[in-house]
This record gives C-alpha cells, structure tokens and sequence, in this order.
C-alpha cells in the first residue's frame, strides 16, 4: 500500500523523470509533473493510461504557480534543474535562479502545502576531485564548477526544513546511463555509445578520469522506494547513489566490446584517445545506501549499452548526433538561454 497518493515530480519531463513518471503510475500513484517541456511536449505520449497523471508546463520560479502545482500533494521528488556544467555556464544567471535561488521557496511552499515528504536529486559531482579510494557521504564537499557548487548548497537548505511531519532526505546521485524516452547523449556512457554506433569511432576525452555510474531504471527505482520506506530510515538523511566506479577509457572498452558482440557483421568501433580539461576524477562509495537501505542496482553500464542499442534498432531516435533534443546545451542554445527549467 503506497504512503503517499498524490507525488509532484519537478522536472518530469527530462531524462530521468520519463522513466520515473512512467513507473510511479504503473505503482498506483497520481502524479503531478512541473516542466517547461524544453525538449518536447511528447515525452508521455507512449503512456497508454494518463489517468493518473497531470501535466503542468511552467517555470519552477513561479511561486504562484507552485502553490496551484502542490495543492493535494502530499510527495516532491525535486529533478527540475539546468543540469550538468555547460548548460549551467551558458547563462549564470538564469541557472542560479533555478538551480539554487527558486530551492528554498519551493521547499517552504511545499511544507506550507501539507507536502509529507520532499526527496531532492542533487549530485555525486559536488566532490569535485578525490583521490579517496572510496568517497562516502562525509567526503568534503569540493565543487570545481558553479553547477556543482549550487547543488551542494542546495542540501543544508533542505537540512533546514525537515521536521516531524516533513521529511526530507537527499540522493547524490552518480552519472546516469541507459535508454529513456527524453533521451540525453550528453552523459558518459551514452555519448561512447552513440559515437560507437554511428561513427564506429569512440573519442574518449582524457581516460583516466573515475566516474561512478548508475543504470536510470536504478535511480527511478530508487526514488519510488523512497516514497515507501517509513520517515524513521530516512529522515534527514544524504545517500550517495552509484556502484560501477569505471573510468571513462574503461566505459569505452564496454562500449566497444557490447557494440562489436551486438553488431558482429560490423568493424569493432576503434578507440581515440585525445586530452580533456575536464578533469573531474572521484569513486564513490554506496555502501550506506546499501547498509540502511538495503538497495543494491539491478543494472549495469553493458545493461544501459544494450539497452541504448536496442533502441537505435528500433529507429527510435532522429539524427542523434545533431538533433539538439538529445543535447542540453544544443537545446538551450537552439531556443535561447530563456528556456528555463
């Protein structure tokens, strides 16, 4: 029996939450999703049974709106945000009003509403960089970017807020990878995976970098079951999500190795190696989550992979190296640095 009946997931619309909608319906929830719907209006169009769900397109900065949004619910799962570095840099601005200063309005409107439980996606990327064999949850927080930065600082604001009666927890999720029917081939493994089967090239940048990831049927998984679980096990609470700690030039040899067993009539894509700036390099630990939580992943980095090539069988995308739909900051730029959430 679900806890809770009536969820608003902020950002819905995006890479994650078209997977999670989709699996909160499918559980008995009614569901609320607040988005600008950047990337299209047709992400729920597979839904064969929208009874439970509703629509609403409009800003997360607009607090009356938000008031309207939250009325009967009694669950946020907070995605809404201008996400990953160089869609934040492409207007600063606008990506703090988003992604930091519309935070605690939203987190206080939603208690005021009668909200019971509030679970904010933040980032396993507010670690910056670490040579820790493991980062745990009581890792510094070292953000090298202002994206990374504003998510951190986000936490505390949420720290501040819980309460009998509104629990709060944060998930720090690792890169997400996999299949999702607003897909993103801006994030690790599906960047090789695009370039490996459509170029039969894999550009790796750098190599070395450690990057933990998680399968996005994981992370949805994840935030379903923090609905249920009982306020006393995760009251208050930070969890890092994210177990396969790869490095990028190993996610490469995944991705080659899946490409050239799926398509064995094909070349196996060759692999480039070329410098990167970016030099973000961390392994997380999820051993906490696991410990009080019991979640272990289901998936894995070859699941996603696969799962990405069955849907370039399936023609279910248009022109993924250059559609900007599957590109954030393409997107953005496309339509003006206005487009918000």
């Amino acid at each position: 029996m679900n806890q809770f009946k009536n969820v608003l997931v902020t950002g819905g619309a995006g890479y994650v939450g078209a997977v999670l909608v989709p699996m909160l319906l499918g559980k008995g929830y009614r569901v609320k999703v607040l988005d600008l719907y950047t990337y299209g209006e047709d992400v729920f169009d597979n839904i064969k049974d929208k009874s439970g769900l509703e629509e609403i397109k409009g800003d997360l900065c607009d607090q009356d709106l938000l008031r309207k949004s939250l009325k009967g619910c009694d669950a946020v799962i907070h995605l809404a945000c201008i996400s990953n570095d160089p869609s934040f840099e492409l207007n600063p601005d606008l990506s703090r009003k988003v992604n930091y200063d519309a935070f605690d309005p939203l987190v206080r409107i939603s208690k005021d509403s009668g909200v019971k439980r509030f679970i904010y996606a933040s980032t396993c990327s507010v670690y910056g960089i670490s040579d820790a064999p493991e980062v745990t949850e009581d890792h510094p927080l070292l953000p090298i970017t202002d994206y990374n930065k504003y998510k951190g600082l986000c936490e505390p604001i949420l720290a501040k807020y819980q309460s009998p009666g509104f629990t709060t927890v944060t998930i720090r999720p690792a890169t997400v990878c996999g299949y999702s029917p607003r897909q993103r081939f801006d994030l690790t493994v599906n960047i090789l995976t695009n370039h490996a089967y459509n170029n039969n090239r894999i550009k790796v940048f750098g190599g070395k970098q450690e990057r933990p990831n998680i399968h996005i049927g994981d992370i949805a998984e994840l935030y379903v079951r923090l609905l249920q679980l009982p306020d006393t096990k995760i009251a208050g609470k930070i969890y890092n999500a994210g177990y396969q700690n790869r490095s990028v030039g190993d996610i490469a040899l995944i991705v080659q190795k899946i490409v050239a067993r799926e398509f064995p009539q094909r070349p196996q894509p060759a692999i480039e190696t070329v410098p990167s700036d970016d030099i973000r390099s961390y392994r997380i630990s999820s051993e906490k989550i696991k410990r009080e939580l019991g979640f272990v992943p289901r998936f894995t980095i070859e699941d996603a992979v696969k799962d990405l090539l069955a849907a370039f069988r399936a023609n279910k995308y248009q022109d993924s190296m250059n559609n900007p739909r599957y590109f954030n900051i393409k997107m953005l730029k496309s339509l003006g640095t206005e487009a918000g959430v």
